[in-house]
């Protein structure tokens, strides 16, 4: 379900606890994302403030972000004036889907700064704005508005502030029971269409609860109206009291689950809709990270991995195509035999051939039992020039094979790198992404595309994914060739171990110790397993070995390594496992 304003208050509620706080660091990761640093009594956090058009959203996280080496214009400007900022203030507006975040720094000059972090979580519409709240004046917003984009409001530096259009509809909060009787009453539509559309904060999802514990409550408490059943209105007002109740004493419930439908889904407050998974929490935050996880950031990428997957998925059907002609061109120069034996026998028996004959029955006398076999013939041609064309084939196919071979070994290689090349993406970080792209511009197979801008410094190093097994071991993922590559041949000693899946595209793990037990063992096999084209899988099997007995070969592509003194293991990836095991991620 989307963020409604229940969920937003939980947030706005949970998050009373930064007030007096203050902002320690700013990040943006991305185009749509903020990560506040906090330092208040509570401890360091971090708080993730959205304005993803498909995700908005704000809540602590524990995630792990990779920043970009220069900060955009928009975090430039949130860490000249909120950066060591005190927060003074967090509120809902009514029950809307916007947050303002007030907050006190003393500017370059000494004197006292109050500004403005107004969050607005409404689709596509979501957006953060810096203001001057003095001025009601926009020093920047993550995502500009136009006049050609939007004649009601614009969000621009130096333009007033505008509220997102009103919806006219009521508080939930400060309705009383005869105005919520007598408006229900007099509406004409059924009972969870009408409080979407009368009350400001209800999802149609609430309103489906509301409803729905309505009907539980007092299923004979149903008149007729024109032929359909409909809820009377002390009944749905009872049931609306119940949710809004709880609500507004700040008594919450986050919770995720399945619907009948088979959806995923969250709220702040207890549902009777949730069929199946059903998974309780005690912070509103804890259930967003988990009800999102990886879902915005999957979303990002799966748009900007739409232009490397066309190429990959071309360049994979040449490929294919190529393979498939190949072993054509193979079967023919197998039969190259055939053609010297013609040319031979033909030659061996020129007087019993003439010139206009377009077959030649002719004894193989190679053959123990001297069988007669039919020999097609140029009638164009003579005897003698048709032998020599059959000996010129035999010659054409016999040099060839060599280099069919030779082709059809490159051609698979090409696909196994290319199938290598399509599992990372499936798994791609943003940052991955970049790296793949890098590599692709490396091989030669994409044009480099800042080849005008900034060239990348020689020492850039690749992203590491770092996590720590049960029994405190580091345990090093590489999620692309350049990864793999940097953890194998770089960072990793030669007694340390390395595992991947057997013959299976996937990436490098490294055990950075000599001494682990078996629990070690499985978590890595886990991770070799998760992060490969075997990721739904069972039984998985999963070869491990010292480094010292890895190796790249000369000339390879990149990632591909052989090995030997290896062991097998089977193991059936569990995503549960490897989200609990801790993990950072860092450049080099």
């Amino acid at each position: 379900m989307a963020l409604d304003g229940i969920v937003t208050r939980a947030i706005v509620h949970e998050l009373q606890g930064c007030i007096g706080g203050r902002i320690s660091k700013i990040h943006q990761p991305n185009g749509h994302d903020v990560v506040l640093t906090l330092r208040a009594q509570r401890g360091n956090s971090k708080l993730l403030v959205s304005a993803s058009p498909t995700y908005p959203r704000v809540h602590y996280t524990e995630k792990t972000f990779l920043n970009p080496t220069e900060a955009p214009m928009f975090c430039m400007l949130l860490r000249k004036h909120c950066e060591g900022a005190i927060i003074e203030n967090i509120r809902q507006i009514g029950m809307e889907r916007i947050i303002h975040i007030d907050v006190r720094q003393r500017d370059e000059l000494g004197d006292v700064s109050v500004k403005r972090i107004i969050i607005e979580l409404m689709g596509r519409h979501s957006n953060i704005i810096l203001l001057d709240p003095i001025t009601e004046t926009i020093l920047d917003g993550i995502h500009h508005v136009t006049p050609s984009i939007s004649s009601y409001r614009v969000v621009m530096p130096g333009f007033s502030y505008t509220a997102p259009p009103e919806q006219h509809k009521s508080n939930p909060l400060e309705i009383s029971k005869p105005e919520f009787e007598n408006s229900y009453t007099t509406a004409e539509e059924d009972a969870s269409r009408w409080l979407v559309n009368a009350f400001s904060g209800l999802s149609p999802l609430i309103a489906s609860e509301i409803t729905a514990r309505a009907v539980a409550a007092d299923s004979e408490k149903l008149t007729s109206t024109e032929g359909e059943g409909r809820i009377e209105a002390e009944a749905l007002w009872s049931a609306f009291e119940s949710v809004m109740g709880l609500v507004k004493d700040h008594v919450y419930t986050p919770v995720t689950g399945m619907n009948a439908k088979g959806k995923m889904i969250f709220s702040a407050i207890q549902l009777q809709s949730i069929q199946d998974g059903e998974k309780t929490y005690d912070t509103i935050s804890r259930c967003m990270e988990d009800y999102y996880g990886d879902k915005a950031e999957r979303d990002t990428v799966k748009q900007r991995v739409s232009d490397l997957l066309r190429f990959l998925q071309n360049e994979r059907s040449k490929n294919i195509k190529k393979l498939d002609n190949l072993n054509k061109d193979l079967l023919e120069a197998d039969d190259a035999d055939k053609f010297r034996l013609w040319g031979e026998l033909l030659f061996a028996s020129l007087h019993q051939v003439n010139k206009g004959d377009k077959t030649a029955q002719l004894v193989n006398f190679y053959d123990e039992d001297q069988a007669t076999i039919t020999i097609q013939l140029d009638p164009l041609l003579t005897p003698s020039d048709n032998a020599q064309r059959y000996f010129k084939r035999y010659n054409k196919y016999k040099n060839s094979l060599a280099v069919i071979h030779d082709q059809l070994g490159k051609t698979k290689d090409e696909i196994a790198y290319l199938d290598n090349l399509l599992q990372q993406l499936s798994i791609a970080s943003m940052n991955d992404i970049e790296e793949i792209r890098d590599e692709l511009v490396q091989q030669g197979y994409l044009r480099d595309r800042n080849k005008k801008g900034k060239k990348k410094k020689k020492n850039d190093r690749p992203t590491v994914h770092q996590f720590t097994s049960s029994e405190g071991i580091d345990i090093l993922v590489g999620k692309n060739n350049l990864q793999n590559e940097y953890v194998t041949n770089r960072l990793a000693s030669a007694n340390d171990t390395w595992l991947h899946t057997k013959d299976i595209p996937g990436s490098h793990v490294v055990i950075r110790s000599t001494d682990f037990g078996e629990a070690t063992l499985e978590e890595a096999a886990q991770l070799a397993a998760y992060f490969s084209q075997a990721k739904e899988s069972s039984s998985v099997p999963v070869d491990y070995t010292f480094i010292r007995h890895v190796r790249k070969p000369s000339g390879a592509k990149p990632g591909f390594v052989i090995y030997d003194h290896q062991k097998t293991l089977f193991v059936t990836p569990n995503e549960e496992l490897i989200k609990s095991l801790p993990s950072t991620i860092k450049n080099g």
